[in-house]
């Protein structure tokens, strides 16, 4: 099945200048990035006195992401983005109002035309001028935006994955069933993990399986030995979510707490055994106890010695309203401005959730994966297509959005009784 239409938006090279006598202070200064009916996004802003204009950095700094449908919406409806420039630092709002001063603001047009070619158009690269232009000290801002096709395979769970459901690819009015699914219990005790064809445990994965195994210690109330495995329709397994350490509750409390996260780990098919591709954990904000808190980290193959595992995605997301789970490559400064897809690149900039130029980087980049978590709805899996080179490919990012929707339920309180898919025998 052809894969849906997306749209990105991407804003970068972000920079402020004073022309005229003078000249500004060199403080701190943002901006914040609207584009109708979708989250205001906010940027610092690089500020450049006289003679440093050249060294305009080409790093991707916000990204809207959008159905082709909703494009075409907010081109109708509003017409292009506004950007507006403060001075002072980010911060939360008090009582409904920020601690910067506004010095101006800018409306870039969009049109539905640019992407309905291949490949993607820069709507706007260079400087401009903001704010009161009578002043006698202008501000220039300087903005590099693209606009671009990224296409994407979408999947849908027809059920909660602890119910075995099928999955089903989406496109439009149009499903077609690609994955089924098998939920079940995993004995603490076994040597190996295991899926239903007998595929041997990888080596690898056995170290995680330690700290799930000792007759020494008392038992203690946990939720344990949860595994999900993904079937292309053949019948043979794709991929595999295992919960390789317990959810338990932390001492004096009846919540997983961040200091001792449960964790899963997604496992891929090789040669006769599963092989780790990802460890993600999962805990109860201490804080913000209506929040599940989350880690993903993209694990090296075993081959590869000296490499360090990298983590793809760090947050949390409402247990009741739900929200969204997402790895994008192309954020926080990741990629260069320059490629479409933000290819490898190991030269300047940094990352808040991974390591700029690390080994990841020539795997993914970009838009890469996002799942809805939580909010009672069933899983939907987005995966962009230039990550999906074969069927396993596709299954690692199910058994993923899995692994996720069923952590939600292994960091309910332990006063809560789960459903009873979820129990076994004698809970």
């Amino acid at each position: 099945m052809d894969p849906c239409p997306y749209v990105r938006i991407v804003v970068g090279s972000l920079g402020l200048k004073f022309t005229g006598g003078g000249g500004g202070a060199p403080s701190a200064y943002y901006c914040k990035i609207k584009l109708k009916n979708f989250p205001t996004q906010s940027a610092e802003i690089t500020y450049f006195a006289d003679g440093d204009v050249n060294q305009v950095n080409d790093r991707i700094q916000a990204c809207f992401n959008l159905k082709k449908s909703e494009f075409d919406k907010v081109v109708e409806k509003s017409g292009g983005m506004k950007i507006e420039v403060y001075s002072g630092r980010k911060s939360k709002p008090i009582c409904g109002f920020g601690s910067g001063k506004l010095i101006g603001a800018v409306t870039v047009g969009l049109d539905s035309e640019t992407v309905n070619g291949g490949g993607g158009t820069v709507v706007r690269n260079g400087w401009v001028g903001i704010g009161d232009r009578s002043c006698k000290n202008m501000v220039q801002f300087h903005s590099s935006i693209r606009v671009e096709r990224d296409p994407r395979f979408v999947f849908e769970f027809d059920g909660e994955p602890e119910c075995s459901p099928q999955v089903v690819q989406v496109n439009g009015n149009v499903r077609q069933a690609v994955f089924t699914c098998k939920f079940s219990f995993r004995n603490s005790r076994e040597q190996n993990l295991r899926s239903d064809s007998s595929l041997s445990d990888a080596n690898e994965s056995r170290s995680w399986l330690r700290s799930m195994r000792s007759d020494k210690e008392k038992p203690v109330k946990e939720r344990k030995g949860w595994s999900i495995t993904i079937h292309d329709l053949s019948g043979s397994p794709v991929a595999m979510a295992s919960m390789v350490t317990p959810f338990v509750p932390s001492r004096g409390t009846d919540s997983v707490s961040p200091s001792n996260p449960g964790a899963w780990l997604i496992l891929r098919p090789g040669h006769s055994t599963w092989k780790p591709w990802g460890r993600l954990e999962a805990w109860r904000e201490s804080k913000a106890k209506d929040h599940l808190g989350y880690r993903f980290e993209l694990l090296p193959d075993a081959a590869m010695s000296g490499l360090d595992p990298v983590t793809l995605s760090h947050s949390a997301v409402n247990f009741k309203t739900g929200g969204k789970f997402g790895i994008d490559m192309s954020n926080n400064g990741a990629s260069p401005m320059s490629t479409p897809s933000g290819s490898f690149d190991s030269g300047s900039g940094s990352g808040s959730e991974f390591e700029i130029g690390s080994w990841a980087h020539l795997m993914y980049h970009g838009f890469v994966m996002s799942s809805s978590v939580g909010g009672g709805g069933k899983p939907e899996v987005e995966v962009g297509v230039q990550h999906v080179t074969c069927t396993e490919d596709a299954a690692a990012f199910v058994a993923l959005a899995a692994a996720l929707d069923l952590s939600v339920d292994a960091c309910q309180p332990f006063s809560r009784k789960l459903r009873q898919e979820l129990r076994v025998d004698g809970e």
